[in-house]
């Protein structure tokens, strides 16, 4: 493209066309400006020689370059050629520089001999071929001096002797180290996103929830600082039920920052309730200047902020914040969207591999789920990466989403397998739960009788509730427990707010959470991790599992 000048009016725009022109292409540029269309370098340069006609932008093909400058002649070629924008030379066949724009010699020297250095090698093997066919073939090379990446095209020029040689040709230059780097940079976040969500159940058997929550956690912040020196940033996670954005994991934010109470809503929520509820990307150059910014770290200037997106839905956000003004740009912008998908798809795996070994009675049902958790994980995975290609595509994204809910449905009824496994012991009061009073919150009655029956029989006392309201009125009656059971899903209320109703109640009342094989859809095991949870029981679990789980809570 070359711009011999640069009016603020409506640009004159010339363009060589052939039969297989891109129509689309040829609408994009009628968008920028008055577009006069031509068949030929002929027809061009003629246009390009009467001054009385100025055009502003020339579009041609990079390899009609040469051919251009044959046409235009010496005088007007040059002139043109010290104006564009990339760098352009001329290469003898002895080797020497002929000439070179002042673009070119703007480059460091090792730069301009590189170039003329490739441009005689080619210019010898041009010179050795036979034939106008060959001579006519442009030669693409790519060029890395230091940290400078450059594309090269080489071209014969016209009008050389009469006996067919070539004496010279012409090399057109492009710097394309930003895109270089911006490449290797994208390729590098997908590399750290797949590796996020290669989050292996046998590698997350032997942890914990708080260990594997601590070690997404480390993934998340090396990845945001090494590779997108991010170094203050937050996660937070959307309770669909009551719209509300928790913090999940979060890095250089005070407590303060870290407990703000914000909803999905475009207005009254800050940046991170406005993206999460229009699914918009936001990036915020001067927080003094903006009203939708809410406090964050200490000498906050600007700040970004993505939605996390899985499965075409808005699952929580990614905030960044910087103490430089505009410290974030559209690239950023493409990073962070790209690592926030991995980050949504980790923590949905997190909760997905919440699966538990048996080697007892009852084996069975876990070596399912177990064997299970990889292929499903894959599938719902794989799904949703397609998914995004087929946008437009309704019936194909019918098909995928319907797979998606198969697999959904297939989780459901593995979780409907699961059983207390184990021989109930004999009644025997353990010297830590003895005496101890229990709340048991599960809305299964077969598991709630089950768990029940066998602390009573250790010698705790043991008080029920069926569903979460029964839960949430006990612990808000006053009676104080040592320790509560609650699974996490249940009708009217979730685990996390049991959870969050006995430390409201009482600060140092151990909680212990019931899982299944499946999605926690409400983050309940993230959320009560960051604040103190005991323990967390996935189904199928065995009694011994159970008493001790129960003992380490009580003994913390």
């Amino acid at each position: 493209m070359y711009a011999q000048s640069a009016p603020q009016q409506t640009r004159s725009i010339l363009t060589v066309i052939s039969d297989d022109a891109d129509p689309v292409f040829l609408s994009a540029l009628r968008e920028l400006g008055n577009v006069r269309t031509v068949r030929s370098l002929a027809e061009a340069a003629g246009i390009l020689r009467n001054a009385a006609e100025p055009v502003d932008v020339f579009v041609a093909r990079r390899g009609d370059a040469a051919a251009l400058l044959g046409e235009l002649g010496p005088q007007r070629a040059e002139t043109i050629l010290n104006r564009i924008g990339q760098g352009v030379c001329i290469v003898n066949a002895s080797g020497g520089l002929a000439w070179a724009n002042p673009k070119l010699r703007a480059y460091p020297p090792d730069v301009l001999e590189t170039v003329r250095s490739v441009c005689a090698r080619l210019c010898a093997e041009i010179a050795a071929e036979r034939g106008r066919q060959e001579h006519s073939r442009q030669r693409r090379r790519s060029i890395q001096v230091a940290d400078l990446s450059f594309d090269l095209a080489v071209s014969a020029l016209p009008g050389g002797s009469e006996n067919d040689e070539i004496d010279e040709v012409v090399g057109l230059v492009w710097d394309v180290t930003g895109t270089r780097k911006l490449q290797e940079k994208i390729n590098a976040i997908d590399e750290a996103g797949r590796e996020l969500v290669r989050l292996e159940a046998d590698r997350l058997a032997v942890m914990d929830v708080g260990e594997r929550l601590k070690l997404l956690e480390d993934m998340i912040t090396r990845y945001c600082r090494d590779l997108m020196h991010f170094n203050h940033f937050t996660v937070r996670v959307l309770d669909r039920k009551t719209n509300r954005l928790d913090t999940a994991i979060a890095g250089g934010f005070s407590e303060e920052a870290k407990s703000l109470d914000i909803y999905a809503a475009p207005e009254g929520n800050g940046i991170s309730g406005y993206v999460a509820a229009t699914g918009r990307s936001y990036i915020c150059p001067d927080v003094s200047k903006d009203p939708r910014y809410l406090p964050g770290i200490d000498r906050a200037r600007s700040t970004l902020t993505v939605p996390l997106r899985l499965h075409d839905q808005i699952v929580g956000v990614f905030n960044i914040e910087s103490d430089q003004i505009a410290a974030f740009n559209e690239d950023d912008r493409q990073f962070a969207e790209i690592f926030g998908r991995n980050i949504a798809t980790a923590l949905h795996i997190l909760s997905l591999l919440a699966v538990e070994r048996g080697t007892t009675m009852g084996q069975i049902a876990s070596d399912v789920a177990a064997e299970l958790s990889g292929p499903l994980n894959d599938i719902i995975t794989d799904a949703s990466h397609v998914l995004e290609e087929f946008i437009g595509h309704d019936d194909a994204r019918r098909r995928l989403n319907g797979i998606i809910d198969n697999v959904d449905r297939l989780k459901r009824a593995i979780n409907n397998m699961t059983v207390v496994r184990g021989l109930i012991p004999e009644k025997h009061e353990d010297p830590v739960i003895g005496g101890k009073r229990v709340l048991v919150a599960e809305d299964e009655e077969v598991i709630r009788e089950t768990v029940v029956d066998i602390l009573t029989r250790s010698g705790a006392k043991v008080e029920f509730a069926e569903d979460g309201t029964s839960a949430m009125a006990k612990l808000a009656s006053g009676e104080r427990f040592d320790l509560v059971l609650s699974d996490i899903k249940m009708p009217l209320h979730t685990g996390y707010e049991v959870f969050a109703a006995a430390k409201a109640a009482n600060p140092n009342c151990p909680v212990v959470l019931i899982t299944g094989f499946g999605y926690d859809p409400d983050h309940s095991i993230v959320r009560a991790s960051k604040e103190g949870l005991a323990g967390v029981l996935f189904k199928p679990f065995k009694v011994d599992q159970l008493l001790e789980t129960v003992r380490k809570a009580l003994t913390a």
